[in-house]
């Protein structure tokens, strides 16, 4: 490392070459995975590029390279546990939540959808009149208050109600 520190690019080529086992087998006391090790290894020969005139050449080069390595490899098990927290390893995990252009996703809602309307439609007209005026139209208490001659005392009621039996129709709730 000595003479590649002075200019020589033979010398500074066969050391990166030379240093590669070393990397590897301080990467692999540090537990990182075999499919990784080339990343760690990548990941210090580019750190000791950018660092070479750190090193003292009246010191061992294979600490100093060692030191090097065992930063880069704890930054790989770093990011490998970071990364495993965030990715979903589940096999079933498309077939619960399908892409929103699955076409068989879009057909159960539109059915849905369906049983929902047909559930409203049953409900007794008090209780059908609170869900339209309320949920559907998204209007406030007093809005509906004032379309329908009810007072919200009783549309709230009615609401309740009529949610109460539309979960015990959709869901099997009673």
């Amino acid at each position: 490392m000595a003479a590649a520190q002075g200019g020589d690019r033979r010398a500074y080529e066969r050391v990166l070459a030379d240093s590669v086992a070393l990397i590897r087998a301080v990467a692999r006391r540090q537990g990182v995975a075999t499919d990784a090790l080339d990343d760690v290894v990548q990941e210090t020969l580019l750190t000791v590029h950018r660092v070479r005139h750190t090193y003292d050449p009246a010191r061992s080069y294979d600490a100093w390279l060692s030191a090097i390595a065992g930063r880069r490899a704890i930054d790989a098990l770093r990011s490998h546990g970071r990364r495993d927290r965030r990715e979903l390893h589940d096999e079933f995990a498309l077939d619960r939540h399908p892409d929103r252009e699955d076409a068989s996703a879009d057909a159960e809602r539109r059915q849905q959808a369906r049983r929902l309307r047909e559930a409203i439609a049953q409900l007794p007209p008090g209780q059908r009149e609170a869900v339209e005026q309320l949920g559907l139209r998204e209007q406030s208490l007093a809005e509906a208050a004032a379309q329908t001659g009810r007072n919200t005392g009783a549309l709230k009621v009615n609401l309740h109600r009529a949610l109460k039996a539309l979960r015990g129709r959709l869901h099997g709730d009673d």
